[in-house]
């Protein structure tokens, strides 16, 4: 949005002065005035500018609020019959765009894309089939009942109690089918590299 600066201070016209019973005529019939609202706009500019700043960060953005509140009072001056008003909807004008504007900062950052998870390179990546490939192959070496002892121990996170039940076999003779698969698994991954 182009920035406008406020316009010099003047000496209303004595045609259009306030207490003036024409100008109370005009302003009731018309609405509020260009003049009086280019006089009201002289007059409070920096009031309302401050007024933005309590509410918005950055000078910029309090301007564009202060310049886009007189622009809209302006295109709907006609509904604004009491020029003693024009005041009041200049200051809410500046209060709601500044909402407006707040909200668009905050929708804005929350749909900010979030930042990734640290991933790994394609490197790593195929390092990492490499392997997981090997102790397929590896596994696939071992015994039958080796292997399912290690796929329900490890893999499937059982406890030595539950394997044997699942297996119909002793805890012992779990412990013993796991170390002899581990130890042949070992054997299996040192051979293959």
């Amino acid at each position: 949005m182009p920035v406008i600066a406020p316009l010099p201070a003047s000496r209303p016209s004595p045609s259009r002065a306030q207490g003036s019973p024409e100008a109370a005529d005009v302003a009731t019939a018309e609405g509020t005035t260009i003049d009086f609202l280019t006089e009201t706009y002289r007059a409070h500019y920096r009031s309302l500018l401050g007024l933005a700043a309590l509410l918005l960060d950055d000078t910029a953005s309090c301007e564009d609020v202060v310049q886009e509140a007189f622009i809209r009072v302006h295109s709907a001056r006609s509904r604004v019959r009491d020029p003693e008003k024009t005041l009041a909807y200049l200051r809410q004008t500046v209060v709601n765009l500044s909402r407006s504007t707040l909200r668009r900062r905050i929708l804005g950052l929350k749909l900010l894309t979030k930042p990734l998870p640290d991933m790994a390179s394609a490197e790593e990546g195929a390092y990492e089939q490499l392997e997981r490939a090997d102790l397929i192959k590896a596994m696939r070496g071992l015994q039958r009942r080796q292997r399912e002892v290690l796929v329900l121990r490890y893999f499937a996170d059982m406890t030595e109690a539950e394997v044997a039940r699942t297996l119909g076999i002793s805890a012992g003779s779990v412990k013993a089918y796991g170390s002899r698969g581990i130890a042949a698994l070992r054997a299996a991954l040192e051979s293959a590299r």
